[in-house]
Formats: C-alpha cells, structure tokens, sequence
C-alpha cells in the first residue's frame, strides 16, 4: 500500500500568457516542482501528471464561453499551449507517467484519462498497490475538483493539498471545496483564488 501524487493540468494554457490563465498558475507551478523535488521518491511512491489534450472537444470550446463547462480554446493537442508549464517542466523527469485526457470532451478529472499505451489513471495506480492520493494543480475548482471527486469514487483515499492550487474564482473554489468534503476528500492549505 502506497501514496502517490497526482499533478493536475500543470500546463501553459492555464497560467498567466496562455489562452485560459488562471491568476497565480505560473507561481504554483514553481511551487509544486519543488513539492515533487522534495517529495518523490520519499513521501510519495509515484508521482503522475495530467494534461489537458484536446482533439475535437464538441462543445466544451466556445467562442462564447460560460467558463463553467465551455472555454475559449485550449491546450490543443501538439500545442504549445498543451505543454507543461516551465516553472513545472523542471521537475517533470520525476513524473512516472503522464495522462492524457480530453481529445473528444471536456474530460476534467484525471481519471478519464489514460497514457500513451491506453491504461487509465486508476489501473496504473492499482496496479502499483496505490491506495491514496494526494492532489495538486490548476484548476482547483475545476479539474482538481473532478479528479478528486473521481480518486474518491475509484477507492482511493484523496486530499486536496490547497497550497498547490489556483482557483478560477471564489465563489466557484469555495463551492468546490464544499463539494469535495461532502465526498470525504481531505483538503490542507488554502488555494490561490486571485480576482
């Protein structure tokens, strides 16, 4: 039985410069390349990654977007938008393996995501004997949410660490946060929520 950590969209889209920023991205991203210097390999048995990877995402791309379930477009597949972010890249070769969601939908929870060989977030943390998961990224009343609600659904023991987070806007982070200890996610810290 293991922890792992699970890194959530840490991507250039989603921080300050790309197509759907979210206000403190760029500085959690340096900080949680240094939480994954600090912590792999000792605190956490594996460390994994998402990205947004988007295909033909059908609605969930507007030009008149709600910002809830539609954005401007984003993290493109082969954009550079879709790449890590720098402040991130850094400590990317501590990653044990990327999971690639969204080509054909919204896709916001990591676990509806898969590798590059087809396996999905949940059987690769399985498999590993993983039992809980510790949660970071952007956005943490989006894709941070729905990953963590998801870890819960799956059997896994979540936590939400907040300090690593960056919230879209108040209103919806605090919404999230409700959400997610109504479902039995442990949370820590406080999320960057930046108006």
């Amino acid at each position: 039985m293991s922890r792992a950590l699970i890194v959530v969209d840490v991507q250039k889209d989603f921080c300050e410069g790309g197509s759907v920023p979210v206000r403190g991205g760029a500085e959690r991203a340096g900080a949680i390349a240094e939480l994954v210097r600090r912590t792999a390999g000792h605190q956490y048995a594996h460390v994994v990654a998402t990205r947004d990877y988007h295909i033909d995402p059908g609605s969930h791309f507007s030009e008149h977007p709600d910002f809830r379930d539609s954005f401007p477009e984003h993290c493109v597949a082969g954009s550079e938008g879709s790449e890590f972010h720098p402040g991130f890249a850094t400590a990317s070769g501590a990653v044990d393996e990327v999971f690639y969601k969204g080509a054909h939908s919204a896709s916001k929870s990591g676990f509806e995501g898969s590798a590059e060989d087809g396996t999905s977030l949940a059987d690769w943390l399985k498999v590993r004997d993983v039992t809980a998961v510790d949660i970071v990224g952007i956005a943490t009343d989006h894709c941070v949410k729905a990953t963590a609600l998801d870890a819960v659904r799956a059997g896994f023991a979540a936590h939400v660490l907040l300090d690593y987070t960056a919230g879209v806007a108040p209103d919806t982070t605090h919404l999230a946060l409700d959400e997610l200890r109504e479902a039995g996610v442990s949370l820590t810290g406080e999320p960057v929520v930046l108006v």
